[in-house]
């Protein structure tokens, strides 16, 4: 780099040099990509670090990325700083609360420490609440947050918006905090109406099938409970025999017809259970694809369907769920 001194140029020549939008246009766009490509190197590696201990490969849509991220930087903060820290949590309300999610921080007996968006439940024990379908919401958020087939600790539930006055679905992610004083907290968030991701029923029906083998028959029962993990939404476990007998039935409270599963077609005549029994003898799980009417226009919509097998007291059984099939942005 050299220096040019004022005195030897001309006026004219300053004004070109300093002022020329020209020439400033051209020196930017020389320097731009440079700066550009050292800024992503930057930002990534920076990104990439933080979030180097987060898998989010199993997720499809972006929410739901978002949300991980934004309930596992609080909890970080929780970690890193300790008891302190629930004073920034609440001296920075705002922080914590976007027009999609808000954050909260639970002790283990359940006692409401921290919640940006319902602020009157703070130093509240919600271990007996339930939401208007019965699900024990903090019940099945210590049993998530325990298992070690649901990494994120996914529950899901019926509950309120902040400001409104019916409940809407919702799935929420949790995360285990021991402090450095070592107490243990779970800092928890949520999204209302939420994209089906077909981790929430590989989840589900995995703890299932595992569920069926350490417990053979009892585990029906729990299985089959509306109120249980493994029922949601317009999602239900259900489970059959290798000749298609039902075990679980896929509808709840089905137990007066006789549905012949490996019989059943899509709308367009393809046998997604037969087909699926096919693929299961040679993996332990499959995902299969049909399609059915969209409920509100009538038109066809693709859903997927998660089945593997396990043991039921010595016997074989199949362990399966159907959801949407993910569709992101």
């Amino acid at each position: 780099m050299f220096y040019i001194s004022n005195q030897t140029m001309k006026s004219s020549d300053r004004f070109n040099l300093y002022y020329n939008p020209r020439r400033i246009f051209l020196n930017t766009r020389k320097l731009s990509p440079i700066i550009i490509l050292v800024f992503l190197i930057l930002f990534s590696t920076g990104c990439s670090k933080k979030y180097e201990d987060l898998d989010l490969n199993m997720y499809k849509y972006r929410d739901t990325k978002k949300l991980v991220k934004f309930v596992y930087d609080a909890a970080q903060i929780l970690e890193r700083d300790g008891i302190a820290s629930l004073d920034y949590f609440h001296n920075n309300r705002e922080l914590f609360t976007t027009k999609d999610h808000y954050l909260y921080i639970y002790d283990m007996d359940c006692n409401n420490i921290f919640h940006s968006g319902m602020e009157n439940l703070e130093n509240t024990n919600l271990i007996s609440v339930t939401d208007k379908n019965g699900k024990e919401i903090a019940a099945l958020t210590l049993k998530a947050l325990d298992d070690p087939n649901n990494p994120h600790a996914w529950v899901h539930y019926s509950w309120w918006e902040p400001g409104k006055f019916y409940p809407v679905p919702k799935s929420s992610c949790h995360f285990k905090v021991t402090t450095p004083e070592g107490k243990e907290f779970f800092v928890g968030g949520g999204i209302n109406y939420p994209q089906e991701e077909q981790e929430f029923i590989r989840i589900i029906v995995d703890g299932a099938a595992e569920l069926i083998k350490k417990k053979g028959h009892s585990a029906l029962a729990e299985i089959a409970d509306p109120t249980s993990q493994y029922n949601y939404r317009d999602v239900a476990v259900f489970a059959f025999c290798p000749n298609g007998d039902i075990v679980i039935s896929p509808v709840l409270e089905d137990s007066l017809s006789q549905i012949q599963l490996l019989e059943c077609a899509d709308e367009v005549g393809h046998k997604p259970f037969l087909k699926a029994l096919n693929g299961l003898k040679t993996n332990d799980s499959v995902w299969e694809v049909f399609l059915v009417k969209n409920r509100f226009r009538r038109e066809l919509i693709k859903k997927c369907m998660y089945i593997r097998k396990t043991d039921l007291s010595g016997d074989k059984i199949y362990v399966g769920a159907i959801t949407d099939l993910p569709n992101p942005p």
